[in-house]
């Protein structure tokens, strides 16, 4: 079992506590030729894929790079916006990496809330009396598991965790995909 993240949320839904334990980065590189056969748009102060998903590249899926040099957010190592950059036509052949970009704090914090609406609407939407909310939520690439604790956070918490997720790597025990 590969544990990528751990999120912490107090009884009112913030985030108290965040480890990014392994994160995958699904790249594409791929040099294109004037026009682009994909649609850039920019969302959340990164450019993204808004349609034409081919060759590995998805819906989605952010700029990363462009020949061969990283991005910052949605412009170029040198300052100019990315869409403006690809607009002009000189600038092909061009090669792009695409791939998942790292969540932002705040991204972070809106994905925290929204899990907390959800095990609320959960918890009270269940036909059981006292039931406990949802317990995991499982698509086809990862599992969310949700625990639930009365203990507060203690002085030892992060050597505890990081022993705790090097356990469960080594056990492996809960399928591919938990």
């Amino acid at each position: 079992m590969v544990i990528f993240s751990v999120y912490v949320v107090n009884k009112a839904g913030g985030l108290i506590y965040q480890y990014d334990n392994y994160v995958p980065r699904a790249e594409v590189e791929k040099t294109f030729s004037y026009p682009l056969d994909v649609v850039l748009k920019h969302h959340d102060e990164k450019v993204v894929v808004s349609f034409g998903q081919r060759d590995g590249i998805r819906v989605g899926h952010a700029v990363l790079s462009i020949n061969g040099v990283d991005v910052f957010g949605k412009n170029t190592a040198d300052g100019k916006d990315i869409l403006e950059y690809l607009k002009d036509s000189s600038n092909y052949p061009v090669s792009i990496r695409f791939g998942r970009a790292r969540l932002s704090s705040n991204e972070k914090l809106m994905l925290a809330s929204m899990f907390h609406s959800l095990f609320a609407i959960g918890s009270q939407l269940s036909p059981e009396v006292g039931s406990s909310g949802i317990e995991m939520l499982e698509t086809d690439v990862f599992k969310l598991h949700c625990f639930q604790t009365l203990t507060g956070e203690c002085e030892l918490f992060d050597q505890n965790l990081k022993g705790a997720l090097e356990v469960a790597e080594k056990a492996g025990n809960f399928g591919a995909g938990s």
